[in-house]
């Protein structure tokens, strides 16, 4: 007569085996980290602390950046995964640096005029709309787009570009029309990008774990320095990469005008 036995008592190949539910909400804890970034920016900016609502974004950046590759070393990515990681998005890059360009400039705007305040909330808007935009169409084409490139500007980076001008200013006496229209402008145009078709490089292609190009070794002292040296340098570096695909466009159209040329 043969003994009664369940698959659970039979030692599985280390390979098949589904990693704990404590792991499985691992990469969850991250993401939740970026809602709670984006949360406390959206409180500090109600509260008037700018400086702290800059830096609730960039660590909002962090955790979204350490979600997915938790996800990637410990096998646990889900359906359910990414579609947090997408609400937490919007909130984190999307309603809070909308929301903290809006704290910090519509009620100086509004002594310029009605006409200045609505554009000063319909800018920070404009932002928000695109953020979700942006993030719709990532999801929508993730299966299918190229992993070295982004399709518009990343919404994180978009976010760091605004929040690190808002913290920048922030420290600084910023008085008059043209200040408070040049940041309601630069929301604006960073929100456009979020919806363009440039290409931004992703940096996906590194392996780390393998040979790194010399030119990246260097890069990456550099860019620590440069944080170290924050808000300028941060929103020096966020700047340029979202200059860099618009500028690389106009390079390429020039370069394409002279070459003809050359030729006849």
């Amino acid at each position: 007569m043969s003994a009664e036995y369940h698959s659970s008592d039979v030692e599985q190949p280390a390979e098949t085996r589904r990693p704990s539910r404590g792991v499985y909400w691992l990469p969850n804890l991250f993401t939740t980290g970026t809602l709670f970034g984006g949360f406390y920016a959206i409180v500090a900016a109600i509260d008037g602390n700018f400086k702290n609502a800059g830096i609730a974004i960039f660590v909002a950046m962090i955790a979204d950046g350490l979600d997915g590759r938790v996800a990637r070393w410990t096998n646990t990515q889900s359906d359910f995964g990414k579609e947090y990681d997408s609400l937490c998005d919007m909130v984190a890059f999307g309603l809070a640096p909308a929301i903290v360009v809006y704290q910090w400039g519509i009620e100086r705007i509004y002594d310029y005029g009605k006409f200045w305040g609505r554009f000063g909330w319909l800018a920070c808007f404009f932002y928000a709309v695109a953020a979700a935009l942006r993030l719709a169409r990532f999801n929508a084409r993730a299966a299918t787009a190229d992993k070295r490139y982004f399709e518009g500007l990343p919404s994180p980076s978009a976010a760091a570009a605004v929040a690190s001008f808002i913290w920048l200013v922030s420290e600084f006496p910023v008085t008059g029309l043209p200040a408070l229209a040049l940041a309601f402008a630069i929301t604006i145009c960073i929100g456009a990008l979020m919806v363009s078709k440039f290409s931004y490089w992703s940096g996906k292609e590194l392996n780390m774990r393998g040979r790194i190009p010399w030119v990246y070794a260097v890069l990456i002292p550099l860019i620590y320095v440069l944080v170290s040296l924050a808000p300028v340098s941060l929103f020096t570096l966020f700047g340029l990469y979202a200059a860099s695909a618009p500028l690389h466009w106009v390079w390429r159209k020039l370069t394409r005008k002279k070459r003809p040329a050359e030729a006849a």
